[in-house]
């Protein structure tokens, strides 16, 4: 069966306090909005249109792509109001409609409730609460069967003690809905197009309401205001943390832990605490990553070791390769097996090769770098003449003395040695000995300048 999906997307979000449209507040490095679209792309729909109201050019510019369909609701008058606005570019048998401020919903939950749906049965997705207070409450008949869902501020005192809940994710038949949505009324406490009042409608035209819920309730809940968005965001962080651990990660506290992109992980990997992963990240077995470590799309090869508080961005670290504490991975960063990187060493655009070594206080920025060379402490290239790039070339089991300047283009050819202290402007050939610094002069009788007394 054909699918379009529908995502209600045009609320303000007052509550929120914010000029940010609220379907645009991040939870887990994307906005809410981003999640849902998601979802909805796992499905494999024919056609994926967003209702967008407050805000509708910021919304429309962040997540503009190839396959939505961004759609005006210029008048706020309710969520049946918000579905028609779509109808005309509706063309499926089925119809999913969700919400672009429920990011947590699960791809198998959507899957459950389209299952249901056929000509004649259509799915409502719903959830027992122990409150249930703002939800409308399903109403059902003698027999168990829904018969419609009454709005919490147009509830009576016996429907507001029904504890379960509509969700308003609902997948209905879409040769359907344009009938339904044009027999809604406005007649409520809110003045609004309920959409809610479909169910009532397919009831008396026969079709039966099929119900699913969710394995858990936080996957249907939306976020109104900062509260409701911090608890989504811990939610969903335990939720990934669950993952990881049932593949073999080790985290040293799960509460303390982020995910903000997509991760990838094999066995035995150990994470410390305050870890940030983001974007892309791979994470090959026997991994170690210690406390306070923000990696963003990165690649960790088979027992690389990431010391407390480094930072990489766009780097890959080859097997058995090590760097920090503090270290600085900026990207185009590669480090070949059992190559090291010290603390407070900062790489950008920098390719160590097989066993090369930068022990501590170092920056390498736009370098290639050969197998077994070691960089000695205070040494940077530089790379910038403050309108150009420049690279710099180290062969194998080259030496590089403490507090060198590699002023680049240079290029320093297999098992040579550059002095301590040296500024390097030529290149130096194969096994030579580069000195490039003033000659000592020791001067007898020097007298210390003296601090000048105040009157």
């Amino acid at each position: 069966m054909s699918l379009d999906i529908v995502i209600l997307a045009a609320g303000q979000g007052t509550r929120m306090r914010s000029a940010l449209p609220k379907v645009l507040h991040p939870v887990a490095g994307d906005s809410m909005l981003g999640h849902v679209i998601h979802s909805a792309r796992q499905l494999q729909p024919q056609g994926i249109h967003v209702v967008i109201g407050h805000g509708a050019e910021l919304v429309r510019e962040r997540l503009a792509a190839d396959d939505l369909n961004f759609v005006l609701q210029d008048k706020q008058l309710g969520t049946g109001h918000a579905v028609a606005q779509a109808l005309p570019a509706l063309s499926a048998d089925t119809v999913l409609i969700l919400y672009g401020d429920v990011p947590l919903i699960e791809v198998e939950t959507l899957q459950r409730l389209l299952a249901k749906v056929s000509d004649q049965q259509l799915g409502l997705l719903t959830v027992t609460l122990d409150d249930p207070t703002g939800y409308g409450r399903i109403v059902r008949d003698a027999d168990g069967k829904v018969a419609a869902i009454v709005e919490h501020k147009d509830a009576s005192d016996a429907q507001k003690a029904i504890r379960e809940g509509n969700t308003g994710i609902l997948a209905v038949p879409g040769k359907r809905l344009a009938e339904w949505l044009g027999r809604l009324s406005n007649d409520n406490a809110q003045g609004e197009y309920y959409l809610t009042d479909v169910i009532a409608m397919a009831v008396a035209d026969g079709l039966v309401v099929a119900t699913e819920q969710p394995h858990d309730p936080m996957e249907v809940q939306g976020a109104n205001d900062r509260r409701q968005l911090a608890e989504l965001e811990r939610h969903y962080q335990f939720r990934e943390a669950r993952r990881l651990m049932a593949q073999g990660v080790t985290l040293r506290d799960p509460a303390r832990f982020d995910v903000r992109g997509e991760v990838t992980v094999g066995r035995d990997v150990l994470i410390d605490i305050n870890v940030i992963l983001e974007g892309k990240v791979v994470i090959e077995d026997d991994v170690q990553i210690g406390p306070n470590c923000v990696i963003k799309n990165s690649t960790l090869r088979k027992g690389a070791i990431i010391k407390a508080n480094s930072h990489l961005e766009g780097a890959v670290m080859g097997e058995g390769s090590d760097a920090g504490p503090f270290a600085r991975l900026r990207p185009g960063s590669v480090l070949e097996a059992r190559a090291h990187v010290g603390n407070f060493v900062e790489l950008k655009n920098a390719h160590l090769g097989e066993g090369a070594k930068a022990g501590h206080l170092t920056y390498l920025g736009d370098a290639e770098i050969g197998a077994r060379t070691n960089i000695g402490a205070g040494t940077i290239t530089c790379n910038y003449d403050g309108a150009n790039k420049f690279k710099t070339i180290l062969g194998e089991d080259v030496f590089i003395g403490s507090n060198n300047s590699l002023v680049a283009p240079v290029d320093i050819h297999s098992g040579a040695t550059t002095a301590a202290g040296s500024t390097v402007t030529q290149n130096v050939a194969e096994g030579q000995l580069a000195v490039a610094r003033a000659r000592q002069r020791n001067i007898d009788g020097w007298k210390r300048p003296e601090k000048i007394k105040k009157s």
